[in-house]
Formats: C-alpha cells, structure tokens, sequence
C-alpha cells in the first residue's frame, strides 16, 4: 500500500480559533471539513509544502519558522495509507480569503467536534483542544 504524505496546519487567529476548510464538491470526502494543507511534493519538506499550499489556496504568507510541529495522523484508508504532520501556526501575512472556492470557518476548540472530518483528522482534535 502506497504511503501518502500530507502536510496540514491548524492557523489559529488571536482568539485561539482554528481555521477549518470544507472540501469542495468534486474531491474525495467532499463536504468533509479539514486542516488547511495538501500533499508534500517530491523534494518539498512538509513545512515548505505547507507555504505553498498556505499561499494557493488561502492566499496567505507564511514561513517555515512560524509553523510549530505539534502531532501527526497516520490512518489507513482503502488505497493507501496517509501520514500527515500537523502544525500549529499563529503568523501569516494577509487576510485569510479561500482561493480554490472551499467554505471556510474559524471554530473555537470545543466546537471542532461539531465539523464532520475525514476519519485520519479527527484523532488530532482532542491533542490540539488540551494544546491550545
């Protein structure tokens, strides 16, 4: 089973709410809400995937130091098996504008349980709430 490598980040904004992005319609797990990120390019590491993918599909400015590790998912779906290091970020420049025509929404810890996920996400809530 093929290893897919994605990068994901939790932008938490100065009232410690948490960026989520709804997959759009079109994509697998469509409706699904998630961690901004994307998968990591061949010779990217995971935090420079994650300023390219900040930059494309949020239209934000971030860079590798202001992208603190802060746990990973690792899950088996049906065609491979996904790795996926989560950041927490707190610095960008810009105001965050959805580029690729998701839904976006700013939610408080406690209400991250309120958001359907992809199953590989949802582990990563409770480690983010006693985080924050």
């Amino acid at each position: 089973m093929k290893t897919l490598l994605v990068s994901a980040v939790a932008l938490i904004d100065p009232d410690g709410r948490v960026l989520l992005a709804q997959r759009p319609e079109g994509k697998s797990m469509a409706g699904l809400w998630e961690f901004p990120g994307g998968k990591v390019e061949e010779g990217e590491t995971p935090e420079a995937a994650l300023v390219r993918e900040l930059h494309e599909e949020l239209g934000i400015e971030t860079w590798e130091s202001c992208l603190a590790p802060l746990t990973f998912a690792s899950h088996s779906y049906d065609k491979f098996h996904l790795l996926m290091p989560l950041f927490a970020c707190r610095k960008w420049v810009g105001i965050v504008q959805p580029q690729e025509g998701q839904t976006l929404a700013w939610v408080r810890p406690k209400a991250l349980r309120d958001y359907p996920m992809p199953p590989a996400d949802i582990p990563l809530i409770p480690i983010l709430r006693d985080w924050l």
